[in-house]
Formats: structure tokens, C-alpha cells, sequence
């Protein structure tokens, strides 16, 4: 079952729903050192970018996944992409407060930004605008994050912003470098959001 992506904006950015006219600011956005994206996969001019939105839209067809561009709020350039997938919907009993409920749990990843964007507040505030949305809105009942294990300015931000290590995924997808990658697993659960959702205005106002 498709479920169509809203436009989450915030102070400093939006999330728009990922479209195929979005693909020239991807281009533009991911067209810089390409070390930047050692762990990510971020794709690499017109054609890939292209097979990246026509990927992310299927995901979002076939009802597993909810994707983004991410676009700067002061003038609306595209400087990354982010998504919410592996979307769950649990087999809740007849009778159960839960039963029928739209969505249980997800994951939000392939986040990549533009090297400008790096270290500004884009990240945080997406992070703050999508985990709104998926515990407030949607009432999740968990979302996890995954980054390659060797990924550890990734796995710094998301401790930073109150996701609990779960433990290690031994060769657990396809790596960017193109490897069976070894995930360090986070979560955040919907008792924890509240304390989450202070750390991240606080971290929002000290930018």
C-alpha cells in the first residue's frame, strides 16, 4: 500500500517528497569529493540520479518506503536526499488498541547531504522534522538507524541525538565500498521520544 510522503518544513530546511524533478538538484548537490560519501551510497550525475529516484519511487509504490529530497529553506536548493523505509505493519489481533493501525515501526536512512550542507543544522533539523512525524504523527512504536559499522562520524551523530546502540549486523547489506557491510544498529522507541525530541531543539537552538 503507497503512502504518499508529506512536506515536513522547518527552520532551515524541507523535506519534499522525492520527485523526477528533483534530480538536477541531486546531481548538483552530490557533485563534490567524493570521499565525502565513502559509506553512503549518493548517486554520481544525471543517470544514476535519475535510477536513484526511479528506485526510491518504486520502493514508495510497493508501500516500504516514504522518500525525501532535502531542500534548504533560504533559497530551495536541493542539498541531499533522506527516507523513511522498511516500513512495518504488524499483525495486531482483532479486538487490540493497535489493530488496523497504518504503521508500526521503520527505519530512516540513505541520508546523504551536500558538502555545504555538512555540520550545519540540515541534518538535525531532518532528523527532528522526520521522528515527528513518525512518532506523532504516524505512532510508531520504534524506528531504527543503520550506518556501516566503520561509518563513525554517522554512528557519533546518531548517539548524539539519543539513538541506543543495539549491537552489530554481521554482513548485513551491500556496502557502498560494494562489500557485505557489518551495520551498527540504533533505535529509538516511543517511550524514549519525548527526551529525544528535547535533545533535538536543544541541539537545533545551539546551531
Amino acid at each position: 500500500m503507497k503512502i504518499e510522503g508529506p512536506v515536513l518544513s522547518g527552520r532551515h530546511i524541507r523535506l519534499e517528497p522525492l520527485h523526477h524533478r528533483h534530480v538536477d538538484g541531486l546531481v548538483a548537490a552530490a557533485a563534490a569529493d567524493l570521499s565525502l560519501y565513502q559509506w553512503s551510497p549518493v548517486p554520481q550525475g544525471e543517470v544514476e540520479a535519475a535510477s536513484y529516484v526511479d528506485t526510491a519511487l518504486a520502493w514508495q509504490d510497493g508501500g516500504t518506503a516514504v522518500p525525501f529530497a532535502t531542500v534548504r529553506a533560504e533559497d530551495d536548493v536541493v542539498i541531499g536526499s533522506t527516507r523513511f523505509f522498511n516500513l512495518e505493519r504488524w499483525s495486531w489481533p482483532q479486538g487490540h488498541p493497535r489493530h488496523g493501525h497504518e504503521l508500526d515501526a521503520c527505519e530512516i536512512g540513505y541520508t546523504w547531504l551536500a558538502r555545504q550542507a555538512i555540520r550545519t543544522a540540515a541534518n538535525t533539523e531532518a532528523k527532528l522534522l522526520m521522528l515527528t512525524y513518525a512518532f506523532e504523527t504516524w505512532e510508531m512504536l520504534r524506528v531504527c538507524l543503520h550506518t556501516d559499522v566503520r561509518n563513525q562520524r554517522s554512528r557519533a551523530a546518531i548517539e548524539r541525538i539519543g539513538g541506543k546502540f543495539e549491537g552489530i549486523l554481521r554482513a548485513h547489506r551491500m556496502a557502498a565500498d560494494f562489500i557485505a557491510r557489518d551495520s551498527a544498529r540504533y533505535s529509538i522507541v516511543a517511550a524514549e521520544w519525548p527526551d529525544v525530541k528535547r535533545r533535538l531543539h536543544q541541539l537545533l537552538d545551539q546551531a
